[in-house]
């Protein structure tokens, strides 16, 4: 694997700016920001107001902290354009979410918009180990998703040559990997295990392809799973963060010379961690909810958006900035089984230390009587395990599953490709079965 290490000279300046240099322009960002939402968007207006605070309260970045908070029900509430804070004509682009879980919520971006988002990718890439006149192959899914085009627009403000695939066709993703040869390859985790096994049906090594690192985002995955890429696809596998609502993807990534967590690109996105229940602010390096206040935004400027993910900030390193950790699961999506918290990546940490086991799984969540269930599907690596064989494995994953994360499940193992794989993306990680009253 071929670690391209960035010169100091090739940083921008604010990536090696001093704490007190960073703090002072956040600060200033930080009371636009806030005068702008308040000024441009009635949502912010009564919010403020209700909550009796305005933004020439803010004196200092801790007295953000008076501020109400925002979170998806409030961009759903004002669907589709009430959240902007500029003319709908001013927008030069709206995404939205795909609103599986509701009714989807819309993002706007002005030009200016566009081109931070641009460069905050570029800037991603290069952290990465990407440079000008490197060829992108981007398997993110293209459309109202951030993924594709903001990828996209970042590769080319870098200067990369763009290979704009997109999801699904994996043969042709194989097909176009070897024909055109990129070093660099964006895409979720779960879907480049879909791309190295498509590798290997075709007798092709993948660790031999000439892909050099990957930018995987789009979806939580561990760093066991990040082994499990590295050691078959033979690259360097940093991780990208970032939420439609707040961004796009670009709001954090890793440098491949440390990959230690993603950095946020704290020029933009000024970062806090809350206690889910209380909202109550928490010092770096405590684990709670991440929170994201737009600096820089023009568009759709977000005061305090509570993200749902769950993880830590943590102190510069490869950058002046500072780090978010792995994240360990989402507030709102954890599974509490008989009164235990489950997030789906423990069973994914699980799972990946059995050798015998595919990456892939899925958590099945049913209902007999008043308890919840939990059953796990499974996926062997090899179909020719004897029955016996496979009882064994079972009862071992189910044994670790009580050890480690304390709840009793049902686990099936499936033969190989026996667990629905997805086109596009994001793995379906967990169906939920219960009765919705």
């Amino acid at each position: 694997m071929v670690q391209k290490i960035p010169a100091p000279g090739e940083l921008e300046p604010i990536e090696r700016a001093s704490r007190d240099e960073l703090q002072a322009l956040q600060l200033e960002r930080l009371k636009w920001s806030l005068h702008h939402a308040y000024e441009n968007v009635p949502h912010y207006r009564a919010a403020f107001d209700a909550a009796g605070v305005h933004p020439e309260d803010l004196k200092s970045l801790g007295d953000l902290a008076k501020f109400p908070f925002t979170d998806k029900k409030t961009l759903r509430d004002n669907y589709p354009f009430g959240l902007f804070a500029v003319p709908r004509e001013q927008v030069v682009r709206i995404h939205a979410s795909s609103g599986t879980t509701g009714k989807a919520t819309v993002v706007g971006y002005t030009q200016r918009d566009i081109d931070t988002w641009a460069g905050v990718v570029a800037r991603s890439i290069r952290a990465a180990g990407g440079r000008a006149g490197d060829m992108v192959h981007i398997s993110y899914g293209y459309g109202l998703f951030t993924g594709g085009l903001g990828a996209h627009y970042g590769a080319e403000k870098l200067g990369c040559t763009v290979i704009p695939m997109s999801g699904g066709q994996t043969e042709k993703q194989v097909q176009l990997i070897q024909d055109f040869k990129p070093s660099i390859i964006m895409v979720t985790p779960s879907y480049m295990l879909n791309i190295i096994e498509e590798f290997t049906r075709q007798g092709i090594d993948p660790a031999q392809s000439s892909l050099k690192v990957g930018i995987f985002g789009a979806e939580p995955w561990t760093d066991a799973m990040r082994s499990e890429i590295e050691t078959r696809a033979g690259i360097d596998a940093v991780d990208i963060y970032g939420l439609s609502e707040v961004m796009g993807p670009g709001v954090a990534s890793e440098c491949i010379e440390s990959k230690d967590g993603p950095v946020i690109w704290e020029d933009h996105f000024y970062p806090e961690i809350i206690v889910p229940d209380t909202g109550e602010v928490l010092p770096d390096g405590a684990e709670g909810e991440l929170v994201f206040t737009s600096l820089s935004k023009e568009a759709l400027p977000v005061i305090r958006y509570r993200t749902r993910d769950l993880t830590r900030l943590l102190p510069p390193s490869s950058r002046s900035m500072r780090r978010m950790a792995r994240i360990t699961g989402r507030s709102d999506d954890m599974l509490i089984i008989r009164g235990v918290n489950v997030f789906p990546s423990q069973i994914e940490e699980i799972i990946l230390k059995i050798p015998a086991l595919a990456p892939q799984y899925q958590l099945v969540v049913a209902r007999d009587g008043h308890l919840d269930t939990l059953e796990v599907l499974g996926e062997l690596r090899d179909g020719a395990l004897s029955s016996s064989d496979v009882e064994l494995l079972s009862r071992e994953l189910q044994h670790s599953i009580k050890t480690y994360v304390g709840v009793t499940t049902r686990v099936t193992l499936v033969p190989p490709q026996g667990i629905e794989r997805t086109l596009t993306g994001k793995a379906r990680r967990v169906v939920d079965k219960r009765p919705k009253h």
